[in-house]
Protein backbone atom coordinates (compact mmCIF):
# COMPACT_ATOMS: atom_id res chain seq x y z
CA UNK A 1 0.00 0.00 0.00
CA UNK A 2 1.32 3.40 -1.07
CA UNK A 3 0.76 6.23 1.24
CA UNK A 4 1.86 10.11 -0.49
CA UNK A 5 0.51 13.22 -1.23
CA UNK A 6 1.54 13.67 -4.35
CA UNK A 7 -0.24 11.76 -6.74
CA UNK A 8 2.58 11.84 -9.56
CA UNK A 9 4.67 9.99 -6.85
CA UNK A 10 2.39 7.94 -6.24
CA UNK A 11 2.11 6.95 -10.01
CA UNK A 12 6.13 6.69 -10.01
CA UNK A 13 5.96 4.61 -7.32
CA UNK A 14 3.76 2.00 -8.15
CA UNK A 15 5.07 1.98 -11.81
CA UNK A 16 8.05 0.54 -10.50
CA UNK A 17 6.55 -2.00 -8.01
CA UNK A 18 4.24 -3.49 -11.07
CA UNK A 19 7.59 -4.05 -12.88
CA UNK A 20 8.22 -7.25 -10.02
CA UNK A 21 5.43 -10.20 -10.67
CA UNK A 22 5.58 -10.86 -7.05
CA UNK A 23 4.55 -7.68 -6.15
CA UNK A 24 0.86 -5.98 -6.15
CA UNK A 25 0.02 -2.54 -4.95
CA UNK A 26 -3.45 -2.85 -3.51
CA UNK A 27 -4.33 0.64 -1.90
CA UNK A 28 -3.02 4.16 -2.56
CA UNK A 29 -3.79 6.63 0.18
CA UNK A 30 -2.62 10.86 0.07
CA UNK A 31 -3.14 10.96 3.58
CA UNK A 32 -4.10 9.61 7.47
CA UNK A 33 -8.13 9.38 6.97
CA UNK A 34 -7.68 8.31 3.29
CA UNK A 35 -5.02 5.65 4.61
CA UNK A 36 -6.85 3.93 7.72
CA UNK A 37 -10.08 3.44 5.43
CA UNK A 38 -7.88 1.79 2.86
CA UNK A 39 -5.65 -0.43 5.81
CA UNK A 40 -9.46 -0.75 7.03
CA UNK A 41 -10.65 -2.74 3.80
CA UNK A 42 -6.90 -4.41 2.98
CA UNK A 43 -4.53 -5.03 5.41
CA UNK A 44 -1.15 -4.73 3.29
CA UNK A 45 1.17 -6.71 3.99
CA UNK A 46 3.67 -3.85 3.75
CA UNK A 47 2.73 0.06 3.73
CA UNK A 48 5.18 2.97 2.26
CA UNK A 49 4.16 5.89 4.34
CA UNK A 50 6.27 9.11 3.26
CA UNK A 51 7.11 11.02 6.24
CA UNK A 52 6.24 14.55 5.03
CA UNK A 53 2.22 14.73 4.47
CA UNK A 54 0.37 17.59 5.34
CA UNK A 55 -1.58 17.46 8.49
CA UNK A 56 -0.75 14.50 10.76
CA UNK A 57 2.94 13.41 9.63
CA UNK A 58 4.57 10.27 8.37
CA UNK A 59 5.98 9.79 12.03
CA UNK A 60 2.74 11.00 13.65
CA UNK A 61 1.25 8.17 11.59
CA UNK A 62 3.55 5.72 12.06
CA UNK A 63 3.39 6.37 15.36
CA UNK A 64 -0.71 5.33 15.71
CA UNK A 65 0.22 1.81 13.15
CA UNK A 66 1.85 1.12 16.01
CA UNK A 67 -0.97 0.33 18.00
CA UNK A 68 -2.72 -1.94 15.18
CA UNK A 69 -2.19 -5.75 16.06
CA UNK A 70 -0.14 -6.95 14.71
CA UNK A 71 1.46 -3.35 14.08
CA UNK A 72 1.42 -2.50 10.25
CA UNK A 73 4.78 -3.39 8.81
CA UNK A 74 5.55 0.12 7.11
CA UNK A 75 8.76 1.46 5.17
CA UNK A 76 9.26 5.17 5.61
CA UNK A 77 9.59 7.26 2.21
CA UNK A 78 11.35 10.65 2.09
CA UNK A 79 12.80 13.21 -0.20
CA UNK A 80 15.41 14.16 2.86
CA UNK A 81 18.61 12.46 2.69
CA UNK A 82 18.99 9.22 5.27
CA UNK A 83 21.04 11.17 7.63
CA UNK A 84 18.32 13.34 8.44
CA UNK A 85 15.61 11.18 9.49
CA UNK A 86 16.59 7.24 8.82
CA UNK A 87 17.08 6.91 12.46
CA UNK A 88 14.69 8.71 13.98
CA UNK A 89 12.31 7.40 11.48
CA UNK A 90 13.65 3.85 12.73
CA UNK A 91 13.25 4.51 16.01
CA UNK A 92 9.64 5.38 15.74
CA UNK A 93 9.03 1.41 14.74
CA UNK A 94 9.55 1.92 10.97
CA UNK A 95 11.51 -1.51 9.06
CA UNK A 96 13.10 0.62 6.75
CA UNK A 97 13.59 3.83 5.00
CA UNK A 98 13.84 4.92 1.55
CA UNK A 99 15.40 8.46 0.12
CA UNK A 100 13.03 9.26 -3.08
CA UNK A 101 16.26 9.82 -4.88
CA UNK A 102 17.39 6.58 -4.62
CA UNK A 103 17.80 3.33 -6.80
CA UNK A 104 14.80 1.98 -8.01
CA UNK A 105 16.12 -1.39 -7.03
CA UNK A 106 16.10 -0.59 -3.59
CA UNK A 107 12.47 0.13 -3.75
CA UNK A 108 12.05 -3.65 -4.71
CA UNK A 109 14.77 -4.78 -2.58
CA UNK A 110 13.08 -3.01 0.81
CA UNK A 111 8.99 -4.32 0.21
CA UNK A 112 10.13 -8.10 -0.13
CA UNK A 113 12.92 -7.98 3.14
CA UNK A 114 10.16 -5.91 5.00
CA UNK A 115 7.15 -8.38 3.41
CA UNK A 116 9.51 -10.94 5.07
CA UNK A 117 9.18 -9.32 8.19
CA UNK A 118 13.28 -8.11 7.74
CA UNK A 119 14.08 -4.65 8.25
CA UNK A 120 15.04 -2.79 5.17
CA UNK A 121 18.86 -1.27 5.91
CA UNK A 122 21.21 -0.24 3.23
CA UNK A 123 24.79 0.47 3.12
CA UNK A 124 24.05 4.14 4.68
CA UNK A 125 21.90 3.31 6.92
CA UNK A 126 24.40 0.93 8.29
CA UNK A 127 26.72 3.40 8.45
CA UNK A 128 24.56 6.21 10.65
CA UNK A 129 23.63 3.33 12.55
CA UNK A 130 27.22 2.24 13.44
CA UNK A 131 28.28 5.78 14.33
CA UNK A 132 25.24 6.43 16.28
CA UNK A 133 26.55 3.35 18.76
CA UNK A 134 29.98 4.28 18.39
CA UNK A 135 29.04 7.73 19.57
CA UNK A 136 29.18 9.27 23.42
CA UNK A 137 26.10 8.44 25.23
CA UNK A 138 25.26 12.29 25.56
CA UNK A 139 22.23 12.88 23.17
CA UNK A 140 21.94 15.97 20.30
CA UNK A 141 19.71 18.74 21.60
CA UNK A 142 17.76 18.43 18.93
CA UNK A 143 17.13 14.56 19.65
CA UNK A 144 14.78 15.98 22.41
CA UNK A 145 12.17 17.38 19.77
CA UNK A 146 8.56 16.03 19.08
CA UNK A 147 8.15 15.11 15.80
CA UNK A 148 5.88 18.23 15.72
CA UNK A 149 9.25 20.26 16.96
CA UNK A 150 11.45 18.41 14.46
CA UNK A 151 9.10 19.42 11.30
CA UNK A 152 8.53 23.26 12.82
CA UNK A 153 12.48 23.39 13.21
CA UNK A 154 13.25 22.11 9.77
CA UNK A 155 10.78 24.09 7.80
CA UNK A 156 11.97 27.65 9.91
CA UNK A 157 15.33 26.54 9.18
CA UNK A 158 14.06 26.24 4.87
CA UNK A 159 13.22 29.29 5.41
CA UNK A 160 9.07 29.66 5.69
CA UNK A 161 7.18 31.52 7.67
CA UNK A 162 4.72 30.69 10.32
CA UNK A 163 1.86 30.95 8.01
CA UNK A 164 3.39 28.85 5.22
CA UNK A 165 4.41 26.19 7.61
CA UNK A 166 0.86 26.41 9.49
CA UNK A 167 -0.86 25.77 6.05
CA UNK A 168 1.57 23.27 4.83
CA UNK A 169 0.89 21.42 8.44
CA UNK A 170 -2.76 22.31 8.45
CA UNK A 171 -2.43 23.51 11.90
CA UNK A 172 -3.26 27.17 13.10
CA UNK A 173 -0.01 29.78 13.20
CA UNK A 174 -0.78 30.20 16.71
CA UNK A 175 0.16 26.55 16.89
CA UNK A 176 2.99 26.78 15.35
CA UNK A 177 4.13 29.86 17.18
CA UNK A 178 3.80 27.26 20.46
CA UNK A 179 6.39 24.55 18.44
CA UNK A 180 8.59 27.37 17.32
CA UNK A 181 8.91 28.13 21.36
CA UNK A 182 9.47 25.03 22.25
CA UNK A 183 11.89 23.69 20.26
CA UNK A 184 13.91 27.44 20.93
CA UNK A 185 13.61 26.72 24.52
CA UNK A 186 14.93 23.23 23.84
CA UNK A 187 17.67 24.35 21.88
CA UNK A 188 18.43 27.08 24.00
CA UNK A 189 18.32 29.68 21.11
CA UNK A 190 16.70 32.98 20.86
CA UNK A 191 15.34 33.03 17.19
CA UNK A 192 14.91 31.92 14.21
CA UNK A 193 18.49 33.33 12.85
CA UNK A 194 20.03 31.29 15.44
CA UNK A 195 17.92 28.44 14.74
CA UNK A 196 19.04 28.30 11.39
CA UNK A 197 22.74 28.69 11.97
CA UNK A 198 21.93 25.60 14.63
CA UNK A 199 20.11 23.76 11.99
CA UNK A 200 22.92 24.07 9.36
CA UNK A 201 25.45 23.31 11.50
CA UNK A 202 24.05 19.69 12.59
CA UNK A 203 23.26 19.50 9.16
CA UNK A 204 20.03 19.17 9.34
CA UNK A 205 18.67 20.66 6.34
Amino acid sequence: MLCDDHAVVRRGIKDTLMEATDIKVIGEADGYASLREQIRLQRPDVLLLDVDLPGRSGLEILASLQDEDPPVRTVMVSMYPEDQYALRCLKAGAMGYLNKGGDPADLLTAVRTVAQGRKFINALIAELLANHLSAPVSAELHDALSDREWQTLKKIASGKKLSQIAEELMISPKTVSVYRARVLEKLGLSNNAELTVYAIRNKLV
